[in-house]
């Protein structure tokens, strides 16, 4: 379901996938072969999200730009081949290009994360947080445990690629 809330409707690139039981609301932007699965909420009511290309927003994810007890609210832009596992849940303010926040992760209002990082499965990263890019960060609290390693890297490479093609696979189907 894709909306349009205080004036500000949805800018959804025509190769992005959009299933009909996610909640797109506001002001938002999804970029090129960009995928939102079911279940996923993306809300724009406080501020602008902005998603870069081949994003993908797994099933049961939720985006959103801010809360009004912690003012400003600022708007949260998401960077190219970003793979948001299945119940991660979001408030950030920036991720950067090539990350992977895993299944279940939580980022609270404000984090900055950089390049290349992985965010681990059920990991909590803390409000404010600033993590260095290539960061592998874990735990509750997230603590940077060390650097993103070769074999942690299949997600942010290939899962893009991989949900591009099911989001094709899907518009084909009428899904």
């Amino acid at each position: 379901m894709i909306k349009s809330f205080n004036g500000k409707t949805p800018r959804i690139a025509a190769s992005a996938f959009v299933s009909e039981a996610a909640y797109v609301i506001g002001d938002v932007e999804i970029g090129e072969n960009s995928s939102v699965w079911p279940g996923a909420v993306i809300r724009g009511d406080m501020g602008k999200i902005t998603l870069g290309k081949n994003v993908v927003i797994e099933d049961n994810c939720v985006i959103h730009s801010g809360s009004p007890a912690l003012p400003p609210v600022s708007n949260v832009t998401i960077g190219d081949n970003v793979v948001f596992g299945h119940g991660a849940m979001s408030n950030c303010k920036r991720i950067g290009n090539n990350v992977l926040i895993s299944i279940g992760a939580i980022i609270l209002h404000d984090v900055e994360i950089g390049d290349g990082c992985v965010i681990a499965a059920g990991c909590v990263v803390k409000e404010k947080a600033k993590i260095p890019g290539k960061s592998f960060v874990v735990g509750v609290p997230g603590v940077v445990k060390r650097q993103v390693g070769e074999d942690q890297l299949f997600w942010t490479t290939q899962g893009p690629r991989i949900y591009r093609e099911l989001a094709e696979q899907y518009k084909k189907e009428g899904l």
